[in-house]
């Protein structure tokens, strides 16, 4: 039986992510364990995974609304995979440096953006709107439980085979990925969409920041970002060199972030049906502080629980208001609306992996994380400062409907 789009853009989007969550285990052990290199070197290669979202994504933006969306998602799945794949190469001839681990994390980085502007505008093409919630969800889902196998495969795969050849499962997962995005659909290109490009990313910006949802959405998302952004860089640093864990415990500890999100994931229709999405995420929000906190205050039990209730928590968050943006935005403007939201949220990751790595190397790893650990107070801030505070759902234009419409749909 034929697969439908829906199910073509899915397979292809959780193969890439589990070799993607494999290869998430292997590269910071092959910078630790093959470069040996140090707190302050692994934010810079954390940085350089984000920063992309910085310099390109409001660009991104116009260029997924001006170009082929199916060209530009298997050509990021192509670049990927050779960058990826430099890696063992360079190994091989016994010329990998740090300076090239960076390379490929900036290139990666840059290819992330628009392949991931561009599939989420491809979404709402193949899905109708009655169902997006449903499908984000289980997008979302998916994506935890990469991140749940994920981790444990690669610590297991870096255990048997070596950090650096296990990179090459991330790179066979992109060229898959690849070959099921080539089978879908072309969307046509947009014949409206040649105004000059700066006044296109202006009038995605000013309709988010004007936006009483969608602004303080996106300073909430920056807030929780900033300090995944910290997570990235000293997660595997911490367990390491402060806990003193083997790679498959360290597979197996990242893996708490995989469960919490897939629970996360499972539980977001439901809570937000049973206190409403704006209520539910002033809860969520002050939930994830608590995990946060309790990330570096003890030993592998505090780390697993805490990141388990940190990442279930920024589920909630991730899942209501990407769909609330798929719903509410006008079709021209989507792309641009999705990448406004990364440019500022995610470009916060990249600024908090180099600050965590700079501020390890001079207070420590465990007080850093707990420095950070309070920042993440600044998301229900936000909420709680927002027009929707007083309000149990988010407003849709024209109704006083919750966002969340209907369970959640595993099939």
């Amino acid at each position: 039986m034929e697969l439908t789009a829906f199910w073509r853009w899915w397979t292809a989007g959780t193969t890439s992510g589990l070799g993607t969550a494999v290869g998430g285990v292997a590269l910071p052990l092959t910078a630790l364990t093959v470069l040996h290199a140090s707190a302050f070197e692994m934010g810079l290669i954390s940085a350089a995974g984000y920063l992309a979202y910085l310099v390109i994504s409001l660009p991104a933006g116009v260029i997924v609304q001006r170009l082929p969306v199916r060209g530009i998602q298997v050509g990021a799945d192509l670049v990927r995979a050779v960058a990826v794949t430099s890696i063992p190469l360079a190994w091989w001839l016994d010329a990998l440096t740090v300076a090239q681990l960076v390379g490929v994390a900036l290139v990666m980085g840059f290819a992330d953006v628009l392949f991931a502007v561009a599939n989420q505008t491809f979404l709402p093409a193949i899905v109708p709107a009655e169902q997006l919630q449903a499908r984000n969800s289980l997008t979302s889902g998916t994506h935890a439980a990469t991140e749940l196998g994920g981790p444990s495969l690669g610590g297991f795969a870096v255990q048997i085979l070596g950090a650096v050849p296990t990179l090459l499962v991330d790179a066979v997962s992109y060229l898959i990925s690849a070959a099921f995005l080539r089978t879908l659909p072309a969307r046509p290109v947009d014949a409206g969409s040649r105004s000059p490009m700066f006044s296109q990313i202006r009038e995605g910006w000013h309709y988010v920041a004007r936006h009483p949802v969608m602004a303080p959405g996106m300073w909430a998302a920056t807030a929780v970002n900033f300090v995944n952004g910290a997570h990235h860089a000293l997660f595997a640093f911490y367990l390491v060199r402060d806990l003193h864990a083997a790679p498959v415990l360290v597979g197996v500890l990242l893996a708490a972030d995989g469960l919490g999100s897939l629970i996360g994931a499972a539980l977001t229709t439901r809570f937000t049906g049973r206190f409403g999405t704006a209520r539910g995420l002033i809860i969520a929000g002050f939930t994830g502080v608590a995990g946060a906190l309790l990330i570096p205050a003890g030993g592998y039990l505090a780390f697993a629980a805490g990141t388990l209730i940190f990442a279930g928590s920024v589920v909630v968050l991730s899942v209501t208001t990407r769909t609330y943006r798929m719903i509410v935005s006008p079709p021209e403007l989507l792309s641009r609306v999705i990448a406004t939201v990364r440019f500022v949220s995610w470009g916060a990751i990249p600024i908090g992996g180099l600050l965590a790595g700079a501020l390890a190397g001079l207070i420590g790893t465990r007080a850093t994380l707990f420095g950070f650990g309070l920042v993440t107070l600044c998301a229900p801030l936000f909420w709680l400062f927002s027009p929707v505070r007083r309000e149990r759902d988010l407003p849709l234009p024209g109704s006083s409907a919750s966002v969340v419409q209907g369970p959640v749909v595993p099939q």
